[in-house]
């Protein structure tokens, strides 16, 4: 992760998991939604976005086409939710905190990206914010970080590429706050249904994945300049019998 790529965000983090880049920053505005005025509450929301030629085939700007698809809502959502959980929002006031995540290069884990990274620049808005608010301690419960893992060719695997993802006989979205507990958790059978033994030892790998990700956030934070997960995340695979009996 680096931070402060973006001079006019309140924070900005550019995330590199492997080939997928993805810029996140964080803006707060004066005022909320109409339907949350008046409550002396505040609201986070996020957008999510991906460049045209982040992939090998151009995909045209959704503004171009006049709509955002499924896909960008359900993301922005997911990211959304996410930061929420751990943020108090109560203590905010009114106003607006966006965290706008885009995609500048894909390669798998795109949605878990932009998680840890909205977080990471979360933490540098709110700390910009906190001599005026006069918070005594950031409005944050929790710190909180997202890691994909999948199984392929029968091997529990973290940090799914593009590949890895496409071949994935299982793949899974996991959101994780440092305590370790669960935010949300995107799982899928591509194929024959999936043992509950591998489901755990799945939520393990990415307890171990997102705890390497969240000491990068801190270092981060810090200012410890651009940082990377100790022998970097990607393509990671579980001990040998992880994925369990079934698993393919």
């Amino acid at each position: 992760m680096e931070r402060d790529v973006a001079k006019f965000a309140d924070g900005s983090v550019l995330v590199r998991l492997g080939d997928t880049h993805v810029l996140c920053t964080a803006k707060s505005v004066d005022g909320v939604p109409g339907w949350r005025r008046g409550s002396g509450s505040g609201w986070l929301t996020a957008e999510y976005s991906m460049l045209p030629a982040a992939t090998s085939d151009r995909t045209p700007r959704e503004a171009v086409r006049g709509k955002q698809g499924g896909r960008t809502m359900e993301i922005q959502r997911l990211i959304g939710r996410s930061l929420r959980a751990v943020v108090d929002l109560g203590s905010l006031g009114e106003r607006t905190i966006y965290l706008d995540c885009d995609v500048l290069q894909a390669d798998g884990g795109t949605r878990t990206a932009s998680i840890s990274g909205a977080y990471a620049a979360l933490v540098m808005a709110l700390e910009k914010l906190q001599p005026a608010a006069r918070w005594p301690r950031l409005p944050l419960f929790e710190d909180v970080a997202a890691v994909s893992v999948g199984v392929v060719d029968g091997e529990a695997r973290l940090d799914l590429d593009y590949e890895e993802d496409a071949a994935a006989s299982l793949d899974m979205n996991v959101v994780m706050t440092g305590e370790g507990r669960l935010v949300e958790v995107q799982a899928t059978a591509e194929g024959e249904p999936f043992p509950r033994e591998t489901l755990d030892r799945l939520l393990d790998l990415a307890a171990a994945g997102a705890g390497r990700i969240a000491a990068v956030q801190r270092a981060t934070i810090a200012g410890a300049g651009d940082t990377a997960p100790e022998g970097g995340a990607g393509g990671d695979v579980a001990p040998e019998g992880a994925a369990g009996e079934g698993a393919r």
